[in-house]
């Protein structure tokens, strides 16, 4: 009980002589350092409202106008036109000894003009600048051939001059604008065509048509009208309805995650890793605090990207209900929850008012390291419960930690900055056969053992035995790029900003007389345990379910592709076709390409459906054996088709997000659409997305490749499906991460990846200068000798 003892600010006993009380200074000092830090962190944002409230102007810009009104006065010109004067009339009058009454009344309405005239500058700024945010058309431009209104357009980077903070611009970007069903029928009719017969297509036709004509007009009326009154139309729902009603486990289904440094481990030290790192998140966190962090930006343009996801990084969790989740997300927390060996500790990492260097977390991590206490009764796999259904943990959650300990240990968990493990194995491309390690190490990150995660903190972050570590991300509250971010951060500082000395560990020195870390008790009833045992079932079988083949393509990347006039993204997605066509046996799929929305308010994603009438055109020419000159134009075709649909969903014209919100207004109004069931019902087959590299200026891409991030991956969407990410690193590195189910005799990760290599060498050889005319694959297929 020494730790609860420490955590009260005094103790005190009855006896006959009165009451004694027994102050413990040291409280007392955290709590008044703790109130300290808390007050300092409201004044930031303070301060940060204001500047960001008044950008594009700044605060000191009031100061220049009111000195600029005073002197035309004193110039004997009225500036207002007359308003000063009004203004003075209404001013109370006050006699002063020291000062002209006059002259005091003329300063105060002309301060009150300025203050006015001021505010109506910051207003037309920031309307003009939202106007120019809302202005796309010129990523549909060629640069030579760029149109008047574009070139004035380029007036926004008159707005870009002041430093902005990190929501600066929230208040100025547009909201997401609402597609009209014609435009957004005739995309879906001309997205599905490559999918269908002529019978089948002809039928969905009819059911679109039906669609448009009635109810689609009655359904859109209520979205523009949430359109009107929402930031965004889609993403409350996005959120509600895709993520947090979902009652199938969300490890896997949902939760993603983020791979280490391929080549390099920068220590081999377990603690020592997780004691720069956990400092390099707490750093990010502090500069997010105190909205430091640099707004995303479109690459190569100073158009900014919405930055609302950011605000629940940190000190958030999922937690589970019956019909619903919710995300609950707190304004501070000075600790984190580590895992290790079936126990959880609460680790605080503030100590009197001050972040822990990263030699004193390493010494506390070692602490918990050496720590030989046991799990206590239940408590080694209660981490289960976060990995299986969420009807049952909610149940769960409700019955036994509604209260008494469990309660408290729980809620220390969910409230933490972000949640830790420390595993005993040892990951990475390492071994006798490294490619089937990093297959390994992919899935430890995105199950693990099924109990040893918390799936439910909005990140996790694993460190392995030999020094490598990773992340896994819950998905609701935040897309991958922005987890992303903070992973490009955390990596950079730990290795080149923060270092370590010669033997491994963290620099600096340590102050040994820090507390123990808090180890969490639990009292768990054998019906919880019982409970914990079918959701490992549950967990432990869509774990085993999972195929999963990672691979670093090093032949060529972005650099060659750009050489033959190709957009890298196009590139790959033609190659995902190409694959997917000769793995499946001459088809094609509804295939997802996640791009974002966060041109616009509170924005997420949208999905660019890359199975095209083009897409497939080139491919089956390219598999029917034409000839190059032919295929060459057909890909062309095909890429340029790609990067159209790719700015539309990004400039909010996509088309599943619309459907979506069509579809949530009929189940509100309580009407049935069998166009739009169908529509929502087909299945992603294959479900691919790009993880960008954001921060390129913290890594040297050119001279170092090795330091960069391997990418992340997740789960197959459809069961019989695949679901692929791609990284693209530098100009010669493209990472792999391919994911299916052994359930499904027709998926294989391991066939499909070399699929992909094959297509990769295939389409850059068709591109390059002078290229062999390209054989018919068919000949070399064993598949398609058995056809013959």
């Amino acid at each position: 009980m020494a730790e609860a003892h420490q955590a009260v600010a005094f103790q005190f006993t009855v006896t006959p002589e009165g009451i004694d009380l027994q102050l413990s200074h040291q409280a007392l000092t955290e709590i008044y350092l703790s109130g300290v830090r808390s007050w300092k962190k409201r004044i930031i944002r303070l301060k940060n409202s204001v500047i960001t409230g008044v950008y594009p102007a700044s605060p000191s810009s009031w100061l220049f106008v009111v000195i600029a009104i005073l002197a035309t006065m004193y110039t004997r010109s009225d500036p207002s036109m007359g308003l000063i004067a009004k203004i003075q009339e209404h001013l109370p009058v006050r006699h002063a000894s020291f000062f002209p009454l006059t002259q005091c009344q003329a300063v105060v309405s002309a301060v009150l003009f300025s203050t006015m005239l001021w505010l109506l500058l910051i207003f037309t700024m920031r309307l003009c600048l939202k106007q120019l945010l809302s202005y796309h058309r010129w990523m549909f431009e060629q640069h030579a051939k760029m149109s008047t209104t574009t070139k004035v357009w380029a007036l926004v980077r008159i707005f870009s001059g002041r430093k902005p903070l990190l929501y600066s611009y929230q208040g100025s970007l547009p909201n997401l604008p609402v597609p009209a069903v014609k435009d957004t029928v005739k995309r879906y009719l001309e997205s599905v065509r490559p999918l269908m017969d002529d019978t089948e297509y002809e039928r969905m036709t009819k059911l679109a048509s039906e669609f448009e004509s009635s109810l689609g007009n009655r359904l859109q009326w209520y979205l523009k009208l949430k359109a009107l009154w929402a930031a965004n139309y889609v993403s409350d729902w996005w959120e509600e309805y895709v993520y947090l009603r979902g009652r199938s486990p969300i490890m896997v289904n949902s939760n993603y995650y983020g791979m280490d440094f391929l080549y390099v481990t920068p220590t081999p030290i377990q603690a020592a890793r997780a004691g720069n790192s956990i400092h390099a998140f707490f750093l990010y966190r502090r500069k997010l605090n105190r909205e430091e962090i640099k707004p995303s930006r479109i690459p190569g343009t100073v158009i900014p990207l919405c930055a609302a996801q950011c605000e629940r990084i940190f000190n958030t969790t999922r937690t589970p209900g019956e019909e619903t989740d919710t995300v609950q997300h707190w304004q501070d927390s000075d600790y984190i929850v580590v895992y290790h060996r079936g126990r959880y500790f609460r680790l605080k990492v503030y100590q009197a008012g001050r972040l822990l260097s990263p030699r004193e977390i390493e010494f506390q991590i070692q602490r918990i390291l050496d720590d030989s206490s046991s799990p206590s009764k239940g408590e080694a796999k209660l981490g289960a419960l976060t990995a299986g259904d969420r009807i049952p943990w909610a149940k769960a959650r409700a019955k036994y930690f509604s209260s008494g300990v469990n309660k408290r240990s729980l809620d220390c968990i969910e409230k933490a900055a972000f949640f830790v493990t420390l595993d005993d194995d040892e990951q990475g491309m390492m071994g006798d056969d490294p490619a089937a390690s990093l297959d390994r190490y992919a899935k430890s990150l995105l199950h693990g053992k099924c109990y040893d995660r918390w799936f439910d903190k909005s990140f996790s972050v694993v460190y392995y035995k030999n020094g490598k570590n990773g992340i896994n991300a819950e998905h609701s509250f935040a897309d991958a790029p922005v987890i992303a971010h903070l992973w490009e951060y955390a990596l950079a500082t730990d290795s080149f900003q923060l270092g370590y000395n010669t033997e491994g560990h963290c620099k600096g020195e340590v102050d040994s007389s820090l507390p123990q870390p808090q180890k969490l008790n639990w009292e768990i009833p054998p019906e919880c345990e019982e409970q914990i045992s079918q959701s490992l079932a549950v967990a432990q079988a869509l774990a085993d379910d999972v195929d999963f083949h990672v691979f670093s393509f090093r032949d060529f990347g972005k650099g060659k592709v750009k050489k033959c006039r190709a957009s890298p993204d196009a590139f790959i997605q033609m190659v995902l076709q190409l694959a997917y066509y000769r793995v499946s046996g001459r088809t094609f799929c509804l295939t997802y390409e996640a791009s974002m929305t966060r041109l616009f308010r509170e924005g997420r994603t949208e999905t660019v459906r890359s199975c095209s009438n083009e897409s497939s055109a080139f491919v089956r020419a390219l598999e029917g054996g034409e000839t190059a000159d032919v295929c060459r134009r057909l890909f062309r075709a095909a890429s340029e088709k790609h990067q159209q649909l790719y700015r539309l969903a990004m400039t909010g014209a996509g088309i599943d997000r619309h459907l979506f919100c069509l579809y949530v207004v009929s189940k509100y109004l309580g009407v049935e659409s069998s166009f739009l069931k169908e529509v929502l019902s087909e299945p992603w087959r294959l479900s691919t997305s790009q993880t960008p590299v954001q921060q390129v200026e913290l890594f040297d891409l050119v001279n170092h490749p090795e330091y960069m991030s391997c990418g992340g991956g997740f789960g197959p969407v459809a069961d019989d499906g695949y679901g692929v990410s791609y990284y693209i690193v530098g100009e010669n590195i493209i990472n792999f991460h391919i994911s299916c189910k052994h359930s499904c005799p027709d998926t294989d990760a391991h066939k499909f990846g070399d699929q992909i290599r094959k297509a990769l060498n295939d389409l850059i050889q068709l591109l390059s200068p002078n290229p062999k005319e390209p054989s018919k694959p068919e000949e070399s297929r064993p598949e398609a000798k058995k056809d013959k």
